[in-house]
This record gives C-alpha cells, sequence and structure tokens, in this order.
C-alpha cells in the first residue's frame, strides 16, 4: 500500500473543504471496499478523509411520511429498522441480500451507493481496463464475461455495478442528498449511477469533491406491496447475476401502480421504465407480467457467455411480480 495523509472532519463542511485542498483525495466510511481497492493497487489516494464519525447516522421520519436515511447508517441498522422494515420491506431484504453480516455491520449507505465493480479485470492492475484507466481497453469483452452486463454497455466498459441497496432506491424513487464545494443538490436514485459510454472511469454523476449526506426515501404507495429478489451463484456472500426490487399495487385485478429495477445486469441499476408502462393500467396476471418483462429486456445485448442472465432476469420478475400481486389482493 502507498503512503497517504489522514484527516478525520468534525463536519460535512470541513470534509468537503479539505477534499477541495487536496489534488487526489478520497472519503472514507466504513472502508469496507476503498481500503480493499488500495491494497489491490487499483486506489492510491494520497490524503483519506474520514467521514464516519459525521453526525450522518440517523434514520429519521420526513415531514412527508418517508425515511432520511444518514450516509453513516450502517447497513445492518437500516436493514433492521423497523419503520423501513414495515414500510419499503424491498429496501431490508435488499440489504439482507448483500455482503455478510460482519460487512453490514461496518458498510455505510454512502459507501453502498459508492462501492465501484467487482469486475475482476478492474481489481487486477495487470490487465487493461478503460474503467481503471481510460483508453487501455476493455478485457471482459473478450475474457471472461459470464457475470457482465447485458443491458446499457458500451464498446469501453461491460462491468456491473453490485449494490443491492441501490437497486432498491432506484425502484423506491429515493433521492440522494449531497453536498459539494458549489452547495447542496438532490439527485434521483436511479439517476445517481451513470452508463458507461465512452468515459467508463465516472461510476457516477457526482461532482469533484461532493459528499453524499442522505437518502430519503418517499412514503409507501397506497396499498402497494415491494419486496427483493436475487439470484446469485451461492446461497450468501455472492454478487448478483441477476437481481429484481419490485413496487406492486392492484385493485380489483388491475395495476395501479408499479416500479421495477433490475440489478447485475448493467454498469448501475436498471430502472425499468418500459415495463412499467405495461404494468400500470394492465390486468395483473403471469401474461401481462411476461410481457412486461420482455418489453424491458428486448433491449438486452448479451455478449455470449452470459446469454443465461436475460432469462433468468425474466423468470425474477414475473415470479416477483405474481408474488407481489396475490399478496395484494389478499391484503397481505
Amino acid at each position: 500500500m502507498k503512503t497517504f495523509t489522514f484527516e478525520r472532519a468534525a463536519t460535512p463542511d470541513q470534509a468537503v473543504d479539505a477534499f477541495t485542498a487536496h489534488e487526489r483525495a478520497r472519503y472514507l466510511g466504513g472502508g469496507t471496499n476503498l481500503v480493499d481497492l488500495m491494497k489491490l493497487g487499483v486506489e492510491s489516494p494520497e490524503h483519506l478523509i474520514d467521514v464516519s464519525g459525521l453526525p450522518l447516522d440517523e434514520v429519521e421520519r420526513t415531514p412527508e411520511g418517508g425515511w432520511r436515511v444518514g450516509a453513516a447508517v450502517r447497513n445492518s441498522d437500516l436493514a433492521a429498522h423497523p419503520g423501513v422494515r414495515h414500510d419499503h420491506p424491498v429496501l431490508s431484504q435488499a440489504l439482507l441480500a448483500g455482503a455478510s453480516g460482519q460487512l453490514r455491520n461496518v458498510a455505510t449507505t454512502g459507501g453502498n451507493l459508492l462501492q465501484r465493480t467487482r469486475c475482476p479485470y478492474f481489481q487486477d492492475t495487470s490487465t487493461p481496463c478503460n474503467k481503471r484507466e481510460p483508453g487501455t481497453g476493455c478485457s471482459a469483452r473478450g475474457g471472461a464475461h459470464r457475470d457482465m452486463a447485458v443491458l446499457g454497455h458500451s464498446p469501453h466498459c461491460v462491468a456491473t455495478h453490485p449494490s443491492d441497496m441501490a437497486v432498491a432506491l432506484a425502484a423506491l424513487d429515493a433521492q440522494v442528498e449531497v453536498l459539494g464545494p458549489e452547495g447542496r443538490r438532490t439527485v434521483p436514485a436511479a439517476d445517481f449511477h451513470r452508463l458507461p459510454g465512452d468515459t467508463p472511469q465516472q461510476d457516477t454523476v457526482l461532482r469533484p469533491g461532493e459528499l453524499v449526506l442522505a437518502v430519503s426515501v418517499p412514503p409507501p404507495h397506497e396499498g402497494a406491496r415491494s419486496a427483493y429478489r436475487k439470484a446469485r451463484d451461492r446461497a450468501s456472500y455472492a454478487f448478483a447475476l441477476a437481481s429484481v426490487a419490485a413496487v406492486l399495487a392492484v385493485r380489483e385485478g388491475t395495476v395501479t401502480h408499479a416500479a421495477l429495477a433490475f440489478g447485475g445486469l448493467a454498469h448501475r441499476p436498471w430502472r425499468a421504465r418500459a415495463a412499467e408502462e405495461v404494468l400500470v393500467g394492465s390486468a395483473a396476471n403471469a401474461h401481462t407480467f411476461a410481457r412486461a418483462a420482455d418489453a424491458e429486456l428486448g433491449a438486452a445485448r448479451p455478449l455470449g457467455d452470459n446469454e443465461f442472465k436475460v432469462p433468468l432476469a425474466r423468470s425474477l420478475a414475473v415470479n416477483l411480480l405474481t408474488t407481489l400481486a396475490d399478496r395484494s389482493e389478499q391484503g397481505a
């Protein structure tokens, strides 16, 4: 590991000022991803700013009846929060599907959003990678790409985003509050992460020096049920091959509200807008759910070894939507 300087920020403004004062600075929360990348030589910041002790560790009710989750809230605490579990099971389930209990006890809300891809070529500094070193090429396209993207990828990058939590937040229409040198702003969670395009090194829309302060989740939609479902190679401590977060409301057999997001398929959590257009106003049955999934996944461009992801994601979506429709009709 290369040498670096370190400081602990007392306030968000102090953290941003410290970042601005150093050319190659990084914010450090739980460190469950950044420290690993530093050990691998993928990240080599010259200055670390510890933000884990900032007063951003509360889960609070908003005046509108939603929840405001501080960036320093631990994943395990958020997953176990009674109000979040009641209002948004999809978020609690997504958090519990990620990492391990030990890591969830350390990882933070802000850090979860900002974790970087687990593409093995990105983590191996001996191989070309446009995300790590722009212009060197994408080793995954012609290499081992079973776990890579089938939606929204580009010739420059086929990596997937690893977060489970971010998929749920995209489906919940959450908002990410950030503070930077230019002040505060709010970014929709569904737009927080970028597709690779020709600048795959940029994972998010954050501007230099911006710090995540909190995530705000709106009140649950009336009559809606939500859940998260994930397919992976083993039962725990594995990233998604495909996952789906869904929020569904059904009245008298008709879908009145639908929000759907896929994980494990793209460079960012994939909000399924085309599927939602099919769902709302249609009969709540397996035929509709299959049509909706096909409307979204028809844009998929699998690479060869990951073609299985398309039918896998389709099955996950249809099965989960069917389950939620049954619960909605039964009032469960």
